[in-house]
C-alpha cells in the first residue's frame, strides 16, 4: 500500500468547513474506500499559514518543499485568502407573515414512517389513520407511527421568515489542502 500526493483548493468561512466539504466531495466521487488516494483518507490537518507567510516563499515552492518532508497521512492547510466576516450589527432580516381572519385549529391523526420520521398522510379520525399505517407497515415490513397533531384548518402556520443578511464586504476565505493519502 502506497501513498499519493493531493492538492485541493476550496472556499468557505473556515478551514474546518472547507476541509470537511472537500472530504465529503472526495468520498462521493471516489467512494468510502480508505485507500482511494484522496483527502478523504486523512484524519485531520495542520495549519501552516503562519509558517508560509514567514517564509516569504511562493506557494507552489513552499508546498513542494513540505511534500518532500511529509509522511503518509500528513495533511496541511494554508489560508491563501483570509475570509472577511460580516460586521453588520444585525445579521438577519425578518419578514412577518400576516394572515387576516380568525384561525381555526383541527385535530388530525398523522401517519409517520418510524425509521425516517417522514410524514405520510393525515386523517380526521384515528381509524382511517391506523388503516393507512397498517398498510404501510405491511408493505415495508417496518414500524409506523400515528400521532395526534393540531393543524390550522386553512392558511399557513408560518408567521415569520428569518433570513441571513449578507454584508456587502463579506467574503469567503480560500484554503489549499495538500499532503499524502493512502493508495
Amino acid at each position: 500500500m502506497g501513498a499519493c500526493s493531493f492538492e485541493n483548493y476550496g472556499r468557505g468561512k473556515s478551514a474546518r468547513d472547507v476541509f470537511t466539504r472537500l472530504q465529503q466531495e472526495a468520498q462521493r466521487e471516489y467512494g468510502d474506500d480508505c485507500y482511494n488516494g484522496t483527502i478523504s483518507t486523512v484524519p485531520g490537518f495542520n495549519d501552516l499559514t503562519s509558517e508560509w507567510e514567514r517564509s516569504k516563499r511562493d506557494l507552489d515552492g513552499f508546498i513542494a518543499d513540505r511534500l518532500d518532508r511529509a509522511n503518509k497521512y500528513d495533511c496541511f492547510s494554508i489560508c491563501v485568502r483570509k475570509p472577511v466576516e460580516n460586521k453588520n450589527k444585525t445579521k438577519t432580516q425578518v419578514e412577518h407573515i400576516v394572515t387576516p381572519g380568525t384561525k381555526k385549529w383541527v385535530l388530525l391523526y398523522c401517519v409517520y414512517e418510524a425509521w425516517s420520521n417522514r410524514f405520510v398522510a393525515s386523517f380526521n379520525n384515528k381509524g382511517d389513520a391506523v388503516k393507512r399505517a397498517r398498510e404501510l407497515a405491511e408493505k415495508n415490513m417496518a414500524e409506523v407511527h400515528v400521532k395526534m397533531e393540531k393543524k390550522l384548518d386553512k392558511g399557513t402556520p408560518l408567521t415569520a421568515k428569518i433570513t441571513y443578511k449578507k454584508s456587502t464586504t463579506e467574503k469567503d476565505g480560500e484554503w489549499v489542502f495538500f499532503g499524502y493519502a493512502s493508495e
